[in-house]
C-alpha cells in the first residue's frame, strides 16, 4: 500500500467536499487508490445522510423571495448556527427559495423531489450536519403583498392586504415579526383556544371568593383582554403605539386578509448538549 500523503487527502477533499479525516480513512481503506476511495464514499454516502437525518435540526434561516403578485417564505434547518452561516448552506437555501417561487409545489415533498433532494443529501455529506427543508408558504394574489425578514434571517413574515400599498403591508409585516400576534382578528381565534383560556381564567377567578356573577364578569373581561392582546388589529402599532393596527389599516382604506410568520426552530424540541461530555467521549474513543 502506498503511503497516504497530505496532498492525496487534499485532492480527495477538493473532489468530494468531505472532511479531512473521512477522506484519509477512505484512502487508507482503498490502499491509496483515489478512484476506489471515491467509489466507496459514494456507496456509503446514502448511509451517512440517513444517519444524520435522525439528529435534531433546530437552527437555520428563513429565506424570502418575492416578485410581482407572488411571494414565498422558506425555513431550512441545520443543527448549529455555525452551519446556518456557511456559504454552501446559504447557497442551497437560495436554490430552495428560488424553486419555491418559480414552481407550483404544494408540499415540501413535492418541492424537494429530484435535484434539490440530491443537493440536500450532498450538503449533509459535505457539512456533516443534518439539513432539513422544514416548510414553506407561497402566496400568489391580486391583493397587496408585504414581506419582511428580520436582520438575522431568523424571522420572516408575509402579509396579505385588501387595499393599501406595499409600504403599509411591509410595515404590518414588521409589526407581526416584532409582536407575534396569534391571529389577524379576534374572531379568527379558535374556539378551543378561547375555551382553554376561559377555563384557566375561571379557575384563577374562583380563588378570589367573589360572587358567581362577579366572577363571570371577571372571566369575560380577561377573555376580551386576551383576544385583544393576541389579535393583530387590536394591538398597538409598534411604530406608533398611540393607534392600533386596525385603525392604521382603516385610515388607509385597507383590511388584513391574513399573515404568515415563521421563526427558526419554533416548535422543535432541541436537545441540550453537554459539550464537555461529548468532547471527553471523543477523546476517550480516540485513545481507545
Amino acid at each position: 500500500m502506498s503511503a497516504i500523503t497530505a496532498s492525496m487527502v487534499k485532492d480527495l477533499r477538493q473532489r468530494t467536499g468531505l472532511g479531512m479525516m473521512e477522506c484519509k480513512k477512505a484512502l487508507v481503506e482503498a490502499a491509496g487508490d483515489s478512484e476506489l476511495a471515491i467509489e466507496n464514499l459514494r456507496k456509503s454516502s446514502g448511509m451517512k445522510a440517513a444517519k444524520k437525518a435522525g439528529r435534531v435540526a433546530a437552527d437555520g434561516i428563513i429565506a424570502l423571495r418575492a416578485e410581482a403578485g407572488k411571494a414565498v417564505l422558506v425555513e431550512v434547518n441545520s443543527e448549529t448556527d455555525f452551519v446556518a452561516r456557511d456559504d454552501s448552506f446559504l447557497a442551497f437555501v437560495g436554490n430552495v427559495a428560488d424553486a419555491a417561487l418559480a414552481g407550483s409545489a404544494a408540499s415540501v415533498e413535492e418541492l424537494m423531489s429530484g435535484d434539490l433532494e440530491k443537493a440536500r443529501e450532498a450538503l449533509i455529506q459535505k457539512i456533516g450536519e443534518n439539513i432539513t427543508v422544514r416548510r414553506f408558504e407561497s402566496k400568489a394574489s391580486d391583493a397587496v403583498l408585504g414581506a419582511y425578514i428580520h436582520g438575522n434571517n431568523r424571522i420572516g413574515v408575509l402579509v396579505e392586504l385588501q387595499g393599501g400599498d406595499e409600504i403599509l403591508a411591509k410595515d404590518i409585516a414588521m409589526h407581526v415579526a416584532a409582536v407575534n400576534p396569534l391571529v389577524a382578528k379576534p374572531e379568527d381565534m379558535s374556539q378551543d383556544e378561547v375555551a382553554k383560556e376561559r377555563e384557566i381564567f375561571a379557575a384563577q377567578a374562583a380563588e378570589s371568593g367573589k360572587p358567581a356573577e362577579i366572577i363571570e364578569k371577571m372571566v369575560e373581561g380577561r377573555v376580551r383582554k386576551y383576544l385583544a392582546e393576541n389579535s393583530l388589529v387590536e394591538q398597538a402599532f409598534v411604530k406608533d403605539p398611540d393607534q392600533t393596527v386596525g385603525k392604521l389599516l382603516k385610515a388607509a382604506g385597507a383590511d388584513i386578509l391574513g399573515f404568515t410568520r415563521y421563526e427558526v426552530g419554533e416548535g422543535i424540541e432541541k436537545k441540550q448538549e453537554d459539550f464537555a461530555a461529548e468532547v471527553a467521549a471523543q477523546v476517550a474513543g480516540a485513545n481507545g
